[in-house]
């Protein structure tokens, strides 16, 4: 069966006078039906971009789309029209964003907003787009669901609010849901119930997720297969257990690093050095070289080609064995 979502060589850029900004610069991955697919890497990767590209919400201008193709259910959504972009957001493919206070309109209440996109994306009449989202909102378990319609946003608690986002991400039931870092703002025990919630839905559903996150142990929890990126690029894709058994690229190998185990007896916990560089100005070469502990001269000349090792793909001139020498 083809997959859900297919991305290929997506390239999104940024103008500015004097200056262009490869945000995601050659992406290329893909999301089977009914799989939780991870994306993983550090604030300004290229994650959230490659979200929005995919929701066709990149600001143009200064966005621009200047290759690639973003197939979905076999459909490329960089030819269709805005109008017909209109009928796939929200019905189709659905979004929940990382901060649910600034998603949701703090001058509407919560039944208003959710019954407004059950009626603009279903076409029911007001009596059944309430009863759909009393319906959605028990769903995601919050109580009195009734009177939770009649409430507005500052009403409800940090988890609170991110269920309703959730609530209306699924109430017009999309093929595909995007949840961008969901959990972020919350606290560990509130993030536990939403991601305990969001493995709830996927089964009960059988929905096909793409999550998007900085954080290992939610990867860990989530997914069946992990993309990680850095400046813009997938730099590794694995099925999530082989990713960390035996991370293949060293910034794989640093994020997991950075992890603090139970057992630890290290001082100081492990930081990978340096920072992530502005997609405005790269390095040449292998784009994680500076950072990196294993470069050699040809990382600093030369782009990486993608390697197959047993289910991973990784992007690196000298993928990494599992102890963390040097493979090539």
């Amino acid at each position: 069966m083809a997959p859900l979502l297919e991305v290929k060589n997506l390239k999104t850029y940024f103008f500015s006078p004097g200056k262009v900004v490869p945000a995601v610069d050659g992406v290329t991955f893909h999301v089977d039906r009914g799989e939780v697919l991870c994306i993983v890497g550090e604030s300004g990767c290229g994650k959230s971009v490659t979200s929005l590209s995919i929701m066709r919400l990149v600001p143009t201008p200064p966005g621009k789309f200047v290759a690639g193709e973003i197939l979905f259910d076999g459909e490329d959504i960089l030819k269709k029209t805005e109008k017909e972009m209109c009928g796939i957001r929200g019905n189709a493919i659905s979004m929940i964003y990382q901060e649910p206070m600034t998603s949701l309109n703090p001058v509407f209440t919560i039944g208003m907003q959710i019954v407004e996109a059950i009626r603009l994306h279903q076409g029911l009449n007001r009596q059944e787009a309430e009863q759909k989202a009393i319906k959605m909102l028990h769903l995601v378990g919050i109580a009195d669901p009734k009177s939770r319609l009649r409430e507005y946003p500052h009403q409800l608690s940090g988890g609170m609010r991110q269920r309703v986002m959730i609530a209306m991400g699924l109430c017009c039931e999309p093929k595909l849901l995007i949840a961008d870092e969901p959990t972020t703002a919350l606290d560990v025990t509130i993030q536990a119930q939403i991601l305990d919630l969001m493995r709830k839905l996927k089964k009960e559903l059988g929905m096909t997720i793409l999550f998007i996150t900085h954080d290992l142990g939610v990867v860990a929890e989530m997914a069946q297969r992990v993309i990680v990126m850095y400046g813009g690029r997938v730099v590794e894709e694995a099925p999530v257990d082989a990713l960390f058994a035996a991370p293949r690229h060293p910034y794989t190998k640093g994020l997991i690093n950075c992890i603090p185990k139970t057992d630890d007896t290290r001082e100081t916990l492990d930081v990978i050095p340096g920072i992530v560089p502005s997609p405005s100005n790269f390095p040449q070469g292998c784009r994680f070289h500076p950072r990196c502990p294993y470069a050699q001269e040809r990382c600093r000349r030369e782009e990486p080609s993608v390697y197959t090792i047993g289910a991973t793909k990784v992007s690196c001139h000298f993928p990494l064995v599992s102890d963390g020498a040097e493979e090539g």
